[in-house]
């Protein structure tokens, strides 16, 4: 185990952006090109916590990678590499901060939607659901319970939120407002399509992918499927053998960081709580276990 990567300093680069978990440069004289770089940031609530979970980054890289690969038959991505070799000579300087958590990708103009598909009644939805059947557009089935497979995936964006602000849940016809109607349209058919391939994959492997969250780009008219793909920091992970509708479900996400945090009296705003070790040390299991269930 490395020493956990909390914050990147690339002399030669210009930081562009610092998110949640990935911090994001521009490289001098490559426009067309960014260095992503996922660090061992955690977040929850939208606040990023002080302590970092070793090696996270790592694993949502590889994760990612494997997902590009395995649905680009479905839509286009902007991997370029993942191999410092072939990165720009500015970069390499800063090899021990790359390797293994960072990808050369295209530069595209990130969609202003998340993209989310969610396959069962959970999270946002299901607190929704029980207040009114009808939500965000959908009207679902009644006397759904929590966690319920529904019987399609269902496409459900979400406006961007600043850091430290809170998602919102939109319907497609505002969604086609915001992008227009017919780039609206196709990327809710990708996503599903990628959501429905992923699943089914995974399901084999031992796990269900409950909902999941992807970003869209486009590179001219090109629509290119960005960022991180299908990682526990973007997807409700459930063990098939544990699985049983009608109450939450135990996870390999950073559910269980949520469940830790919301057992505290801590407000949900920063400054972030500190995090005990064993906290740390049974997340990190969890991020893992999904890697080495998938790879399997």
């Amino acid at each position: 185990m490395g020493t956990p990567v909390i914050q990147t300093e690339l002399a030669g680069l210009n930081l562009l952006h610092r998110g949640k978990v990935r911090d994001l440069y521009a490289i001098p004289g490559h426009d067309d090109k960014l260095l992503m770089i996922a660090t061992d940031r955690i977040s929850a609530y939208d606040v990023v916590m002080a302590d970092p979970i070793p090696d996270k980054g790592k694993v949502l890289t590889r994760l990612s990678l494997f997902w590009f690969d395995l649905l680009g038959d479905i839509v286009p991505n902007h991997l370029i590499s993942a191999e410092v070799d072939d990165y720009p000579e500015v970069c390499r300087p800063h090899r021990d901060q790359l390797e293994g958590r960072s990808m050369l990708v295209r530069r595209t103009r990130v969609l202003p939607i998340e993209c989310i598909v969610r396959g069962y009644l959970s999270g946002s939805f299901w607190q929704a659901y029980i207040k009114d059947p009808n939500v965000c557009g959908f009207q679902l089935p009644p006397g759904m319970r929590e966690s319920d497979k529904f019987p399609r995936p269902l496409f459900t964006p979400s406006t961007k939120a600043e850091l430290g602000t809170h998602d919102e849940n939109i319907s497609l016809a505002r969604m086609k407002e915001i992008i227009g109607a017919e780039l609206a349209e196709r990327v809710a058919d990708v996503c599903v399509r990628l959501y429905e391939k992923a699943a089914d994959y995974a399901r084999d492997k031992g796990i269900i992918i409950a909902d999941t969250k992807f970003e869209m780009g486009l590179a001219g008219d090109e629509l290119l499927l960005i960022d991180e793909v299908l990682t526990p920091d973007s997807s409700r992970f459930w063990p098939l053998d544990e699985y049983q509708p009608g109450r939450g479900q135990p996870s390999f996400d950073k559910q269980f960081l949520r469940d830790y945090l919301s057992s505290l009296d801590w407000n949900k705003q920063p400054p972030p709580p500190p995090l005990p070790e064993e906290i740390l040390a049974k997340t990190r299991a969890r991020y893992e276990e999904a890697l080495r269930r998938l790879f399997s």
